[in-house]
């Protein structure tokens, strides 16, 4: 009984998550990011302004689809004692959260489109990523075989610099699948790298 009231509960959130989300992306297209309040939106969705900030930090994380819970903090509690190398580690976490983040590509395309009309909008997610850049400094120094913070920092850019042109490539093509595209970047570098 208890294990199904979860799952009705978890139903419920990543569904209120997805309507937020969807109507916040939707009214910005229709209206632009500074024609529609939250409560407007809110009201939209059918939940209140509190209900809203339980889900969304702020109206451009809703536009952008980036919720207030961590959904990866057993990824990366699991990154920080795994076994393997620090890249092979990495790179995994990277796949994994993939697989969680559900973005479409049709989603993909909303975005790309909202970013258009909002460019600041684009700011906010730059300055998002660039915070989650120094979260995985932060997180690869927790591991023992970090070594020091020059590093913990490069192997996280480097990991970066092939996670952004394998997006913009699987965005960009049909029936291609993330890890596959990833791991061949990865396996290049290493290639690069060692030769």
């Amino acid at each position: 009984m208890e294990q199904s009231a979860l799952n009705l509960r978890e139903r419920r959130q990543a569904e209120t998550t997805s309507a937020l989300r969807s109507e916040a992306r939707r009214l910005t297209a229709e209206r632009g990011f500074s024609g529609f309040t939250i409560e407007e939106l809110c009201s939209e969705v059918g939940v209140s302004r509190r209900t809203f900030f339980n889900y969304y930090p702020s109206k451009e994380n809703a536009v952008l689809g980036i919720p207030v819970r961590d959904t990866a903090g057993d990824l990366e509690a699991a990154f920080v004692v795994a076994g393997g190398t620090l890249v092979d580690d990495l790179v995994d976490l990277h796949i994994q959260r993939w697989h969680r983040m559900t973005l479409t590509k049709a989603e993909a395309e909303e975005l790309g489109r909202v970013f258009e009309r909002e460019p600041r909008l684009f700011a906010h997610f730059i300055g998002l990523a660039a915070e989650g850049e120094r979260d995985d400094i932060a997180l690869v120094q927790r591991r023992p075989d970090a070594g020091d913070a020059l590093r913990a920092a490069t192997v996280v850019h480097v990991i970066g610099a092939l996670l952004r042109p394998t997006m913009l490539e699987y965005f960009g093509d049909e029936g291609s699948d993330f890890p596959t595209l990833f791991l061949r970047r990865v396996d290049a570098a290493r290639d690069i790298f060692t030769s």
